[in-house]
């Protein structure tokens, strides 16, 4: 194990940065977003959703809340199902027009870091592709704080509402990639269970796999004493490997996904099933938050970015598209079969957490025992069987590998290291399961 995993390590961070937004949890919680508003002493603020919440008794509740406490807002809808830097210079255009001083998120994590992104534009007139790391981007650092944001998340996956993330898709390059500075961190949270009462099965299982994953990875992703030390603080990413800290909630993040995924997707009157679900995502958010995930997500962009002529049951999108958590899980068994080698404990212990059967193995197991269990979670809430399954096919392996290994980010947070012929490799193993 060497410093695995949290012994100094030669020229490594000794230090380790926490940072969540003000969480309130809990049923109906929603209508407080008025008074917490009110409280900030703001005149004007900015609603975005997505044209599919505009009609529901979400955004009706927001704007009752809104209204009660004699704020005045405009909502703003545009937004697309995995948004594109066009998306956040449009959504910053309309903050900058409106006049606004502070924002309200309502959505999932296409809505949430859609707002976190637009705000960092609008605030600060700097192009969005700036804020992409090279060679994508400039690099450059959000310069200072954004106007006061509540997030309130309407999918129990995401975890958005606690993490300092925007993922976007770049037009340009026909895939996503990520934003990351401490200041797109959202002030506040509402996470509300009920906002999740009239989701379908399939989008509570995508969902439920990004929970898990995001679980999974932070718990397995590298020690945060293997990162250099950061010189100046005020750079510090919250993306700094795992930590004390998110070990005190992925645990119990997998031990909900174990416990409450295959009912909440069974079951749309489940309501404990799914109340536990949203926890779960929220734990898994403040978790990976503030440590980040590793490969499953960055092998996920391969998938989205080379999707083919695919529609996914209970998503109304008519464009060729594979659900986020979809694209993390399908590779997800293949992956941690592969990192174990290099932290088969903490690899046994994650998979102990989701209640895999153990029974008689060894560390030198840990691999083939979590990937055992989440093919089985797999089948158990219909997932597809692999990549196979989402139509693609050994022509795939070799763009996929190529697209996915530009994620340096997450690449370099897993415990293990890998070049363009190891995701291949992965990639071909996850062809099919079963």
């Amino acid at each position: 194990m060497g410093c695995q995993y949290y012994a100094p390590c030669q020229n490594g961070a000794t230090s380790f940065t926490v940072a969540i937004p003000k969480l309130t949890f809990g049923r109906g919680c929603l209508i407080e977003v008025g008074e917490r508003i009110k409280q900030q002493q703001l005149k004007r603020v900015a609603v975005f959703t997505d044209i599919n919440l505009l009609d529901t008794s979400i955004i009706a509740t927001v704007k009752a809340s809104l209204a009660a406490s004699n704020v005045d807002f405009a909502i703003y809808h545009d937004i697309r199902i995995e948004p594109c830097n066009d998306t956040v210079t449009q959504a910053a255009a309309f903050y900058k027009a409106g006049k606004f001083d502070g924002a309200i998120s309502v959505g999932g994590g296409s809505v949430i870091d859609t707002t976190k992104a637009a705000l960092a534009v609008a605030t600060h007139n700097v192009p969005i592709m700036d804020f992409f790391a090279p060679p994508v981007g400039t690099g450059k650092a959000v310069p200072g704080p954004l106007p006061y944001h509540i997030a309130c998340p309407t999918t129990s996956g995401t975890g958005s509402e606690s993490t300092s993330l925007s993922v976007l898709r770049v037009n340009e390059l026909n895939t996503k990639f990520v934003v990351a500075h401490p200041w797109l961190l959202p002030d506040a949270a509402l996470v509300d269970p009920a906002n999740c009462d009239s989701l379908p099965a399939n989008v509570v299982a995508s969902t439920g796999f990004d929970l898990l994953c995001h679980a999974l990875e932070c718990y397995t992703s590298k020690a945060h004493t293997q990162w250099d030390e950061v010189s100046n603080p005020n750079a510090r990413q919250l993306i700094q490997g795992a930590n004390p800290f998110s070990d005190l909630f992925a645990p119990e993040a997998l031990r909900i996904a174990d416990q409450y995924l295959v009912r909440g997707v069974a079951s749309q009157t489940d309501s404990e099933a799914r109340d536990q679900l949203m926890w779960g995502a929220t734990l898994a958010g403040i978790a990976f938050g503030n440590s980040g995930t590793h490969l499953p997500h960055a092998m996920s962009y391969g998938v989205t970015h080379l999707m083919h002529d695919i529609t996914t049951r209970d998503y109304p999108n008519p464009e060729p598209f594979v659900p986020h958590g979809i694209s993390v899980i399908v590779n997800a068994p293949s992956i941690f079969e592969y990192t174990a080698s290099a932290t088969p404990d903490r690899h046994l212990e994650a998979a102990q957490y989701l209640n895999a059967d153990s029974q008689g193995a060894t560390i030198k197991d840990a691999g083939e025992v979590l990937s055992k269990r989440l093919i089985q979670l797999m089948k158990d809430t219909h997932m597809p069987n692999g990549l196979r399954e989402l139509g693609f096919t050994h022509d795939d392996i070799k763009p996929m590998a190529e697209s996915s290994i530009r994620q340096k980010r997450a690449i370099n947070n897993a415990p293990r290291e890998s070049n363009l012929v190891d995701m291949e490799n992965i990639y071909q193993s996850s062809m099919s399961y079963w």
